[in-house]
């Protein structure tokens, strides 16, 4: 079964309209044949009366006195007949019929009530027949009267009306469905315009879904505000709590160092670099907690760019190192800008330590991400080494690092849902690209 709600109502739509549309033309068709049968019918009993009234007796001989006045019954073959049969052999009919004469007994049943027989051209003709008795001084004479016409016509009346009738219904369908495409659509807008208020909460433009739109819909919205409180509260909370983590491990930290200055140079250095660890992996706990409940903010590649470049320019300036940044404007992740920041310093900061004369920048989208690449012309990486650089405290060389620069960035990137990946530059230098998730 379909997913898409819009598509679910249209289908009902067409295959209501569908149902009913057929129902109607069922009984439009039913109704409009049943009726022309009755015209044909009254019209055939209207000739048999006209025969019965002008047939006389006199004198032991029969003669049709009175004869139906229809132009048609004088033309051979012209569609439209009578006839009427009475004992020894008498017999008066239409010249219509030429000389073919319809024996009752010969007659199948046909639709609507007729009988049906052949006509003069060998076409079928619907008959009428009425069986009587008229009282003459000489005695009762059964009489069989007979009145039909060709079959066609009827036919050809009906044809034309469900022909007429078809259009009627497809325009009638067209229309239908046109109203229930405008009204699936009218319908599902108040979803459309609640999906764009969640993208407004989610990009840190608001904090709340404005409280309108149909009545069927406020008490979600409502739902929605005060799960959004709630998260908002779950927020401060945890800021309070890494607040207060982090005044709670100053204090130690600081303690620990003034002891160390008293140590042996060797030992005093252990010590410190142990600290630094110790604040760094604290840093970084607290940075996934807040990650946790605030992933809503969107922030400009080139922008943000721009500015951590400016930052690390003067270090590379004095080395020969220049900047080749590549970027387009409009290309915005969805990552709060203190997490990105971050992320893509450490690559950044890892760049200017390695690149003899050149580090490149560049971006362009990836599907539902953003691929970021910061690509220098150092040394590189061996490929074997290319998995474990971003694990902690792996160094690319001996240097005062701790090794957590890049697994930092890995942390951030996947509690975004984004990923980053390590390959060797064309330039002869380590690539990371960087996957950033971006909305589409």
């Amino acid at each position: 079964m379909t997913q898409s709600l819009r598509l679910r109502l249209l289908v009902g739509a067409v295959l209501a309209i569908a149902f009913i549309l057929l129902l109607v033309a069922s009984g439009l068709s039913r109704i409009f044949s049943n009726y022309v049968a009755d015209r044909y019918r009254a019209d055939m009993s209207a000739i048999i009366d006209q025969l019965a009234a002008g047939v006389e007796f006199s004198g032991g001989r029969a003669r049709m006195t009175d004869e139906p006045g229809d132009p048609r019954f004088e033309l051979p073959g012209s569609g439209l007949y009578w006839q009427v049969v009475g004992e020894n052999d008498l017999r008066f009919r239409s010249r219509s019929l030429w000389d073919v004469e319809l024996a009752a007994d010969a007659l199948q049943a046909g639709p609507y009530g007729f009988r049906e027989g052949q006509g003069p051209d060998g076409a079928l003709i619907l008959v009428q027949l009425r069986d009587l008795v008229l009282e003459t001084p000489e005695g009762n004479r059964p009489l069989t009267l007979l009145a039909g016409f060709d079959r066609k016509v009827m036919d050809d009346a009906i044809s034309e009306y469900h022909g007429a009738m078809t259009i009627m219904l497809v325009l009638t369908a067209a229309v239908l469905l046109a109203a229930a495409f405008l009204q699936v659509g009218i319908g599902l807008a108040p979803l459309s315009r609640l999906q764009d208020g969640l993208a407004l909460v989610r990009s840190g433009r608001t904090d709340q879904l404005p409280d309108a739109g149909p009545t069927e819909l406020r008490p979600l919205v409502g739902e929605l505000n005060g799960l959004l409180r709630e998260r908002e509260t779950a927020i401060e909370r945890a800021r309070a709590r890494a607040s207060d983590l982090a005044h709670g491990l100053k204090t130690p930290l600081t303690v620990l160092l003034q002891l160390a200055d008293n140590l042996p140079d060797r030992e005093r250095s252990m010590i410190r670099q142990q600290v630094d660890l110790i604040r760094q992996r604290a840093d970084r706990q607290l940075q996934s907690a807040r990650l946790g409940v605030e992933q809503m903010a969107q922030t400009g590649l080139a922008s943000l760019t721009g500015k951590l470049v400016s930052v690390l320019a003067p270090v590379t300036a004095a080395r020969g190192v220049t900047w080749q940044i590549g970027i387009d404007e409009g290309l915005t992740a969805d990552m709060d800008p203190a997490d990105l920041a971050e992320a893509l310093g450490n690559v950044l900061d890892n760049a200017t330590r390695y690149a003899r004369t050149v580090i490149s920048v560049s971006a362009e989208r990836d599907g539902a991400f953003i691929r970021l690449d910061v690509e220098d012309d150092g040394p590189g990486v061996d490929d074997e080494d290319l998995v474990a650089i971003a694990r902690r405290g792996v160094h690319l060389a001996e240097d005062e690092g701790t090794g957590l620069g890049l697994a930092i960035s890995t942390d951030v990137l996947a509690a975004y849902g984004g990923r980053i990946m390590f390959g060797r530059s064309e330039r002869g230098g380590l690539k990371v690209g960087l996957f950033l998730p971006a909305r589409p």
